[in-house]
């Protein structure tokens, strides 16, 4: 599977939301995703397959780091070719996403937590593969 590093560092190819060709999901697949979203506590009801896919960070979709925004700003691709990455949002952003993980490790089969960290909890080593300075 090819990566596809977004600009907070997640890879978006193992993302079990992400639906951009070639990564399409059916509607089973969207379902379970919704349900283990509720069941790791990243949403508090399972969701329509509509609000869980996702086709890519832009930057009028909502984050609650605005690291799209901020990169388009800056005229960079990943928060990895910023003078000053690691940034405090970055560091908060590593942080919160590092409080799920133990959750993940709880409820998740081998195989779902495998893929949680693959998309998600990798995030820093992805920008640190992609640093240039």
């Amino acid at each position: 599977m090819d990566r596809i590093i977004a600009a907070c560092g997640n890879n978006c190819a193992a993302c079990p939301r992400y639906v951009a060709h070639p990564y399409e999901k059916t509607e089973e697949e969207l379902h379970q995703t919704a349900e283990l979203w509720m069941k790791i506590g990243y949403r508090d009801h399972i969701v329509t397959d509509e609000e869980i896919s996702c086709t890519g960070c832009k930057p009028e979709n909502w984050c609650r780091y605005h690291v799209v925004k901020c990169c388009e700003e800056k005229g960079i691709q990943t928060c990895s070719d910023c003078v000053e990455y690691p940034c405090d949002n970055m560091k908060q952003c590593f942080e919160v996403t590092k409080s799920f993980e133990p959750k993940c490790r709880e409820v998740c089969t081998d195989e779902e937590y495998r893929r949680l960290k693959e998309a998600f909890f990798e995030k820093e080593i992805n920008l640190s593969k992609g640093k240039r300075f």
